[in-house]
């Protein structure tokens, strides 16, 4: 009763944990039990919470980073800081959020390693790289996912760098984010966070005044910039914009004759997805967050998970109650802080971009679109 209760944000969910049996809840049992007394601002039974996770559960980056915030709500500033220097270091959403309790944040984005011509050679000789590239030139791309897959596995990072290099001029962009975020010393962040189809892309996102780097951290969640692509789903292109959404955007933009399949052109579909963007962001009170959210589990689920005060939109986005959405929002806005540092804009931390999310009202708990 007191999981199902946290998961609908009900407030009798803290009173039932009170009275539970701490040791027959499960994992997943005590993390809703922490995230509603986080939600509350019960930072006793937020560390309580955690105190009773199996050891495994509280070594995770989420339990870790709350813990030390509770323990510094609680005035345990040293301990707090202790945990927050470890995580840190993390390449994360929870590592730039230490980063930033402890009084650092992301600049400018550290030089990146490029592959020279003889490490691209070497990667071009490759017999698994070369079956790979020819697979998804003849539009088998699943089987040469796996087909590259294999062939990187046990490279160093400079052979690395070379393939994502390889799969960007081939504008194979899933596989050179994929690549590139699996080196341990040597980066190269251009290759992490492409931005191809930059002025197609920054023509539409002017015209709706909408932030470029969270678009672009939007679609690096979404598809790895996979323009051709259908999910299980029924979602087309790069933006997963749904046949129904589609639907609805034609006939806003009064536009006759519309099939799903055009969704898949990558005018049309960054032109739909920017749209349907937009408008979340305006049912949304011009919080992203929000938007993030709604954009993944619509309007309604995202006003519905709002509480009736003001929150830390941090607190918002872990309380999530669809795990999916969850991690999905947290890494949308984490690329955002990564793009923006690319293209040199002026530096919005994290926790600026995540805000507070502002008390629901009856207007957008109802709103549709």
């Amino acid at each position: 009763m007191a999981y199902r209760a946290a998961r609908r944000h009900d407030p009798i969910a803290l009173v039932w944990y009170a009275k539970a049996d701490k040791k027959r809840l499960h994992p997943e049992q005590l993390a809703w039990w922490a995230r509603e007394a986080l939600r509350a601002g019960r930072w006793s039974a937020v560390l309580a919470a955690i105190r009773a996770m199996p050891a495994t559960e509280r070594q995770r980056e989420t339990w870790r980073y709350w813990k030390a915030r509770a323990l510094k709500a609680k005035g345990q500033v040293t301990k707090a800081n202790a945990l927050l220097a470890a995580l840190s270091v993390k390449h994360s959403y929870y590592g730039q959020l230490a980063n930033e309790d402890l009084g650092e944040a992301i600049g400018p984005l550290p030089a990146n390693y490029r592959a020279n011509r003889r490490e691209m050679a070497a990667i071009e000789k490759l017999p698994g790289i070369r079956r790979a590239l020819l697979l998804y030139r003849l539009g088998m791309r699943y089987d040469g996912i796996r087909e590259w897959n294999r062939a990187i596995r046990g490279l160093h990072d400079k052979a690395l760098l070379a393939a994502a290099e390889l799969a960007y001029r081939n504008h194979w962009y899933d596989r050179a984010i994929n690549t590139a975020n699996r080196t341990r010393a040597l980066h190269d962040y251009a290759l992490r966070y492409p931005t191809p189809h930059y002025h197609l892309m920054t023509a539409y996102t002017r015209k709706l005044g909408l932030d470029e780097a969270w678009v672009y951290g939007l679609i690096r969640q979404e598809s790895r910039f996979a323009a051709g692509v259908r999910s299980s789903a029924g979602a087309y292109g790069m933006m997963q914009v749904m046949p129904a959404t589609g639907r609805w955007i034609a006939k806003r933009l009064g536009i006759r004759h519309f099939h799903q399949r055009s969704l898949i052109d990558l005018d049309t579909n960054i032109a739909f997805g920017t749209y349907y963007l937009k408008h979340v962001l305006d049912l949304m009170d011009d919080q992203t967050v929000l938007a993030t959210a709604a954009y993944n589990a619509g309007p309604l689920r995202a006003a519905r998970w709002r509480a009736a005060r003001p929150m830390a939109g941090a607190v918002y986005v872990e309380t999530i109650p669809f795990t999916e959405t969850r991690h999905y929002v947290q890494k949308v806005m984490s690329n955002a802080v990564y793009y923006a540092s690319s293209f040199g804009r002026r530096l919005v931390s994290l926790k600026q971009r995540l805000g507070t999310i502002l008390g629901a009202s009856t207007e957008t708990q109802t709103a549709g679109g």
